[in-house]
């Protein structure tokens, strides 16, 4: 037990999908395929001090108001309330009295898994800090089922953990779900003009978008490559009807450019191979694919 403790975990663009809810979060998932980032999320774990950071409580995203010892999270420095951390809190039986600091490089809300990246690495750093001694598939399964059950995702957290280019070939959490992936390590360009509801999406019609995401993943899975990937993805965004005006209007500027390029699901978010994104003049991230996923930040100890 070290009493603090931080974990990185990367965030993760989700290329294609097919959405299975269950009633059962941990059986709950999605088959599809992404590309996890160097562009990640670093969370903070640490049992507060005796009266708390000045007695605040997590408030909006839906958590409710938290009883005074209850935890205390921070997005970049502003106190929020996540649901997925919280869950994850809950699950591990450290809701009370816990501080997270959670620092994001990438936008809530545009694709990127932010609150899966948050979730898993609350439990890396959670598990570390208070000497729970969790096996990785048990805290890979806690964080995913806060987050099914925050609403924000269905796959992110497997894929954020496995990181590189991961395939989901079945849903759920680990001992449920199967994983592949693809052996490339490309560069990545990403621009974003806004959020778009994931819990929207997953509420609506799924069977338009789980049929796509099914046409897409067999197409991708009779030629496992990189541009298989983002052609199935440039398909699969139209096919599910997600794709949006001006992150349409980005990808074929990239294509342009001689970039394969599509739709980070589900956000107002293009993301691009190579430079094709600031090529065609925007403003664009560029970052690589995280090629071993979550884990850890060294320590210091005694």
């Amino acid at each position: 037990m070290t009493d603090e403790s931080t974990a990185f975990a990367p965030g993760h663009v989700t290329a294609l999908f097919a959405p299975y809810p269950h009633e059962d979060p941990a059986r709950a998932g999605s088959r599809g395929a992404g590309l996890a980032l160097s562009d990640g999320v670093e969370v903070t774990v640490r049992k507060a001090s005796a009266g708390g950071a000045g007695g605040q409580s997590p408030s909006g995203s839906g958590d409710g108001d938290d009883p005074a010892d209850g935890p205390r999270v921070s997005l970049d420095g502003d106190p929020v309330g996540m649901a997925a951390v919280a869950g994850v809190l809950t699950g591990l039986g450290v809701d009370a009295g816990t501080e997270v600091d959670v620092e994001s490089d990438l936008p809530v809300g545009a694709g990127f898994g932010v609150s899966g990246a948050a979730a898993l690495a609350t439990a890396l750093a959670a598990n570390d800090a208070f000497g729970l001694d969790r096996t990785e598939n048990e805290l890979v399964r806690v964080a995913h089922v806060a987050e099914v059950e925050a609403g924000t995702g269905l796959g992110d957290v497997v894929a954020q953990f496995r990181g590189g280019l991961p395939l989901r070939l079945e849903p759920g959490a680990p001992g449920q779900g199967e994983f592949d992936g693809l052996p490339a390590r490309p560069r990545v360009e990403y621009v974003t003009f806004g959020e778009l509801s994931t819990a929207e999406v997953l509420d609506g019609d799924l069977d338009p978008v789980r049929t796509a995401g099914e046409d897409a993943l067999t197409r991708l899975l009779r030629d496992p490559s990189l541009d298989e990937l983002l052609a199935s993805a440039r398909t699969f965004a139209e096919d599910a009807g997600l794709l949006v005006p001006e992150v349409a209007e980005a990808v074929a500027a990239a294509e342009a450019e001689g970039s394969a390029a599509s739709m980070a699901m589900l956000g107002r978010t293009a993301f691009a191979l190579g430079s094709g994104l600031s090529d065609a003049g925007y403003d664009a991230t560029a970052c690589t694919v995280h090629p071993t996923g979550a884990t850890l930040r060294p320590t210091e100890r005694e």
